[in-house]
C-alpha cells in the first residue's frame, strides 16, 4: 500500500515579515506564493475568509505553484454563518461556486463553526446535505458541544473531515478522528519542541502508512517560526513512516 501524503504548511503565506527567516530579502509580494510553493506542498488561504476569491485570484494562485500544490479554503465567514443558522440553499452555492476555477488543486474547504454556534444536529444535516460532493469539506467546531459521537457519524455518513485543532491554552492535544476520507488538523501553539513535533509525527504515522492524506497548518506567526516547525514534522514524519 503507498503512504498516505503529508501537506503541512502554513496559514496564509503573504508575510513579508517572514523575511529573512525564510523569504529572501526584497522579494517582492508577488513572488512570495512561488518561493512558498518550492518549499511547502500545501497552503490554508486566510484571505477567503474575509472574502469569496475571484477567479483572476484563483488562477494567479495556480499559476504560482507547482501541480501537485494544494490549496485548503477557508470558506467566507458570512456565508459560513448564515448556512449553518440558516437555510443553507442559498449560502452554499454562494460559498462554493467561487472554488471550482481551482479543480483537483483544490485540498479543503474549512468550514468553520464558531465558538457562539452550538450543537444542533438538524442545522448539520442540512448543511451536509446541501453540501456539493465534489467539493472536500472540513469542519472545525469551535465548541466543544459538537464533539459527540452524533456529529461524528454525520460527517461520516456525509463523507466530510472533522478538523482537529490544537489551541495555545490546551492541556491535551486533540483527537484525531478519521471521518472523511483525508485528515485536517490546525496547530495554533506559539511555540513546539522537538519531542512535541515527534509526537504529532508519531500520531499521524498509523494514518499515512494507511494511505490517508493529511493537511497540517501551522498558524501564522510575525517572523516566520511556523516554517520551521512545519520544515521539522516534515523531517519527523519522514523518518517515522520510513522506520515502519
Amino acid at each position: 500500500m503507498t503512504a498516505g501524503r503529508l501537506l503541512v504548511g502554513t496559514s496564509g503565506f503573504a508575510y513579508p515579515g517572514w523575511s529573512p527567516r525564510f523569504y529572501p530579502t526584497g522579494l517582492r509580494a508577488d513572488g512570495l506564493l512561488a518561493h512558498y510553493g518550492r518549499h511547502f506542498p500545501a497552503v490554508e488561504l486566510n484571505n477567503t475568509f474575509y472574502q469569496r476569491p475571484a477567479e483572476a485570484k484563483v488562477r494567479a494562485w495556480l499559476a504560482a505553484t507547482p501541480p501537485d500544490f494544494r490549496f485548503a479554503v477557508k470558506a467566507q465567514r458570512g456565508a459560513s454563518l448564515r448556512a449553518i443558522l440558516r437555510d443553507p440553499g442559498d449560502s452554499v452555492p454562494w460559498l462554493t461556486e467561487s472554488l471550482i476555477p481551482f479543480g483537483p488543486r483544490l485540498g479543503a474547504v474549512l468550514f468553520r463553526v464558531p465558538a457562539e454556534v452550538t450543537r444542533d444536529d438538524s442545522r448539520l444535516a442540512l448543511l451536509l446535505g446541501r453540501w456539493p460532493t465534489n467539493i472536500p469539506l472540513c469542519l472545525e467546531f469551535q465548541d466543544p458541544s459538537w464533539h459527540v459521537d452524533e456529529t461524528f457519524h454525520a460527517l461520516e455518513s456525509a463523507g466530510a473531515v472533522l478538523c482537529a485543532t490544537e489551541l495555545p491554552e490546551a492541556d491535551e492535544p486533540p483527537v484525531v478522528r478519521r471521518t472523511g476520507p483525508f485528515l485536517y488538523l490546525r496547530l495554533r501553539r506559539h511555540d513546539y519542541s522537538p519531542e512535541e513535533l515527534a509526537a504529532w509525527a508519531s500520531r499521524l504515522e498509523p494514518f499515512l502508512v494507511d494511505g490517508m492524506d493529511a493537511f497540517v497548518f501551522f498558524r501564522h506567526d510575525d517572523v516566520g517560526r511556523a516554517t520551521d516547525f512545519a520544515d521539522r514534522l516534515r523531517t519527523s514524519v519522514g523518518q517515522s513512516v520510513a522506520g515502519v
